[in-house]
């Protein structure tokens, strides 16, 4: 392979998930870095997930699903990282390969000192290239929207005209799906918290459904404007609006950092792969949200609404959640962590 003189590339930043890019860079005889855009902690997780398999202990029983992870605490077995669309042997490759460091000279990551000290101390014993944590990625550079789902933007009229703090925003993603019961139990859930939401129904994600056909019967007429359900959102946006108190989310690690970056408090329904441990270390490490542990069930989502909403523990968490959001924007300033790392980072592509 042969470069453009005038337009030569002297450096490869690739995801690690791309590892086959790899190839390329050697090919062309340029330096390679590897981008991480999951946690810290997620990526320890999968270490731990490969060790556990390579010892014969994954899958395990449902009776241990709630024993302690070695050595890994607040992690719990049913906490790992697993994968919902391949095998484990598939996945575990594909973790392998990403994991493979050898030939990059140094890893980014979408992360924080604040928000990750001790996993990412962990991770710089170990590993032989440098590491810049330099999240997170979407507070350094305001970019246009890279939504692949055409955003309804209509919702924040509706927003500028609700109460400070007073909104749940619900959006479990964009892959995701739930059943027809399920949509119903968080319908009445909501509805029955008597709180104002904002609530995502990606087109599709229903199971047998297109949108919302399969919401209850008598539910948008209970609910009248307290509630507004969109196809998608503008979802920095909507963290970031004054009204919004709250937010129910599969905790993946974009929607965690954009939701942590504005102070807002979350309730977390996790699906599969990294959103298992960020919901854990949101209740758990970082305090500043809620588990459903359980079923999807009205009771329980209305109680968790209303503790997240209107309850003193809520507040207490909104308050942490705020303190960590300062946090974050220090380490964007001058001076702070991510802003030295970002400026260590082009100081060596600059030395390539």
């Amino acid at each position: 392979m042969e470069q453009d003189p005038e337009n030569k590339i002297t450096c490869l930043i690739h995801d690690d998930v791309m590892y086959f890019t790899k190839a390329v860079a050697k090919d062309l005889n340029i330096p390679n870095i590897m981008l991480r855009t999951t946690s810290v902690t997620n990526f320890l997780a999968r270490t731990a997930l490969l060790r556990l398999h390579s010892k014969g202990h994954i899958p395990f029983p449902d009776s241990q699903s709630l024993s302690p992870l070695p050595d890994f605490d607040p992690l719990r077995l049913k906490d790992l990282p697993t994968n919902n669309f391949d095998s484990l042997e598939k996945y575990s490759e594909l973790v392998v390969n990403a994991h493979n460091v050898k030939t990059a000279s140094a890893i980014v990551w979408n992360t924080t000192d604040c928000l990750e000290q001790s996993s990412l101390a962990q991770i710089q014993q170990q590993c032989p290239v440098p590491i810049f944590s330099i999240g997170p990625l979407h507070k350094i550079e305001a970019a246009a929207s890279s939504s692949l789902l055409e955003e309804d933007t209509s919702c924040i009229g509706w927003l500028d005209k609700q109460s400070n703090n007073a909104v749940i925003y619900v959006s479990l993603g964009s892959v995701a799906s739930i059943s027809e019961k399920e949509l119903a139990e968080m319908a009445w859930g909501l509805a029955n918290s008597k709180q104002p939401f904002l609530w995502v129904i990606r087109p599709g994600s229903v199971n047998g459904s297109d949108w919302i056909e399969l919401l209850p019967q008598g539910f948008i007429e209970a609910i009248g404007e307290r509630g507004r359900i969109v196809k998608w959102a503008p979802q920095r946006e909507v963290l970031s609006h004054r009204a919004i108190g709250g937010f129910w989310s599969h905790c993946g690690w974009n929607s965690t950092l954009e939701s942590l970056s504005e102070g807002i408090p979350m309730i977390c329904l996790p699906s599969f792969g990294d959103q298992k441990v960020h919901s854990r270390y949101v209740g758990q490490v970082w305090k500043v949200g809620l588990h459903l542990d359980n079923e999807v069930e009205r009771g329980e989502i209305e109680r968790a609404v209303r503790k997240l909403m209107v309850d003193a523990d809520g507040e207490v968490m909104r308050v942490r959640a705020k303190n960590l959001k300062e946090k974050i924007e220090v380490s964007l300033r001058k001076g702070g962590s991510s802003y030295k790392f970002l400026n260590k980072l082009v100081e060596l592509i600059m030395s390539l």
